[in-house]
């Protein structure tokens, strides 16, 4: 049986790609999105983002993102001031 914890599931999405413009978020190519992984709680999902971002530190227009998809999948719940 699995063990349960007082700690709700928080999940968040990390993922990146090739920025058109440094001064915006619209992809050069969508077909070549880094789709990192799916996280569950935002500690694990910062330290991977983190990893990523400075694997790719030479080049300017690579940029990596989190996406708290659990404000998204129950958006009440992201008003409690949770990550």
């Amino acid at each position: 049986m699995a063990e349960e914890t007082d700690k709700s599931q928080l999940l968040h999405l990390v993922f990146g790609g090739e920025l058109k413009s440094l001064t915006g978020t619209e992809f050069r190519d969508l077909e070549a999105l880094d789709i990192v992984g799916i996280y569950g709680d935002y500690k694990s999902a910062e330290a991977t983002w983190r990893a990523k971002a400075q694997e790719t530190v030479d080049n300017a227009h690579m940029r990596y993102f989190i996406v708290h998809l659990h404000r998204l999948l129950d958006p009440d719940a992201g008003k409690a001031g949770r990550d």
